[in-house]
């Protein structure tokens, strides 16, 4: 399959995918452990991650995909949220959460 066929229906079939390197268990970044632990911190338990080290076409892929230039990506009912950095912030600011309680993602408490 096309990588960008596998993004598409990564993205498509589930509620919540972190495009990261290495896995939520062991991070292989910095970037990629901040974005795993905002979503710790909203109480999102149950999502796809993708590490993008173990498959350079999708490492490429998700970056033409998205039209971002880095990793993380996060991705909420299909939608491109953001890296980390906006990942950040929107948690810092609230928006994170309560788009994540909107779209009843929020699988309990943090």
């Amino acid at each position: 399959m096309d990588p960008l066929d596998t993004i598409k229906e990564q993205v498509g079939s589930n509620p919540v995918v972190l495009y990261m390197k290495g896995s939520p268990a062991i991070p292989q970044c910095g970037f990629s452990a901040t974005a795993v632990q905002i979503l710790k911190l909203c109480g999102i338990k149950d999502y796809v991650s993708v590490n993008v080290l173990a498959d350079n076409g999708i490492r490429q892929s998700i970056k033409e995909f998205s039209d971002w230039p880095t990793i993380p990506q996060l991705y909420v009912n299909g939608e491109f949220i953001g890296g980390c950095d906006i990942m950040r912030e929107m948690y810092e600011n609230g928006e994170l959460q309560q788009m994540l309680t909107d779209a009843g993602l929020v699988s309990g408490q943090s």
